[in-house]
């Protein structure tokens, strides 16, 4: 694919990270994977039916509430859940995560043509660090700029997207942000920047 047309007129580009650079669920997944082999050893309870209840659960309604459901079916006590939240922050994953395909080479592309990439990420900053971390970045990594939302006024508040454009000098028709909801799109417009999603891409 060839990705001159978002490219050629801009001098920046902002994207999130969750189902924007890669597929959430290849984190999810893996931190429920290592959730169910802790709760094995501790309580003995069979790993492999828990993980494929929330790889289930995950797929049918999402990751919202999925430790109070997996453990109202398989009787785990509540003490876990800080367990299991503190593995969001700090699994150490089995296997890397993945930029998507077509993402990696618009990034190469971006970077060959000397432009700045800016990673404008919600969520938790702890959570999120860790899945930089563990993200197979084929070099990409020294040409990335990350800046938390959590850090500045919640969206739909643009002063993240302000700061950036201060900080790095840049005029909102100079940058494309990409990402993969409806907010991200409202975000964007209506701070007057040109907007495109993940889709288009993918």
């Amino acid at each position: 694919m060839a990705f001159e047309e978002y490219i050629k007129d801009k001098k920046a580009f902002i994207l999130g990270l969750d189902n924007v650079l890669y597929p959430e669920k290849d984190y999810l997944l893996q931190v429920y994977y290592l959730f169910t082999e802790f709760i094995e050893y501790t309580e003995q309870i069979g790993a492999a039916e828990i993980i494929t209840f929330m790889k289930a659960e995950f797929i049918d309604h999402g990751a919202k509430n999925i430790f109070e459901k997996t453990a109202a079916k398989f009787n785990i006590p509540e003490k876990y859940k800080i367990n299991f939240e503190l593995l969001h922050e700090n699994a150490r994953l089995p296997l890397k995560l993945l930029l998507y395909h077509q993402v990696l080479a618009f990034l190469q592309e971006v970077v060959l043509e000397r432009k700045e990439v800016f990673l404008l990420i919600d969520g938790e900053p702890l959570q999120e660090v860790n899945k930089i971390k563990q993200m197979e970045w084929h070099g990409l990594e020294q040409y990335l700029k990350v800046y938390f939302s959590q850090e500045f006024e919640p969206k739909p508040s643009s002063k993240s997207i302000e700061f950036i454009l201060d900080k790095h000098s840049l005029n909102k028709s100079e940058i494309l942000m990409v990402g993969n909801t409806v907010d991200d799109k409202d975000f964007a417009l209506n701070f007057g920047v040109d907007y495109l999603t993940i889709t288009k891409l993918l």
